[in-house]
């Protein structure tokens, strides 16, 4: 490795233990930050962990197989993302839930989703 990396891991690292020191107080700390983080941050926080090292492959492949017709279709996910960031983000936190599982538990009414 060379130094940059090093210096980059250093900071990572650094980065993560401050935070993990103060958000590890309880759970509700530690995943949402003592609600004190903004909500468009977190709005735009949702939107960026739809974006990782498998989307431009997605895009390679919807080009691919619809030809350049298809850049439309990943276009659509910015329309999709701004409604995140605006409209959802809000309603997340305004229900009060941490975590994805807690809120299909409150939308279901805790009934199980799956078919018997």
């Amino acid at each position: 490795m060379i130094l940059g990396n090093w210096y980059y891991f250093a900071v990572s690292l650094g980065i993560g233990v401050a935070v993990y020191r103060r958000a590890g107080e309880d759970f509700g700390s530690f995943f949402l930050g003592n609600q004190q983080m903004p909500w468009w941050l977190l709005g735009i926080s949702m939107v960026a962990t739809t974006f990782s090292t498998d989307t431009p492959n997605l895009v390679a492949d919807i080009v691919r197989s619809t030809g350049t017709v298809g850049n439309w279709t990943w276009w659509a996910f910015l329309l999709t993302g701004v409604f995140t960031v605006f409209l959802y983000a809000k309603l997340w936190r305004r229900s009060g839930v941490f975590t994805d599982v807690e809120f299909y538990e409150l939308r279901y009414s805790g009934h199980s989703t799956s078919r018997r």
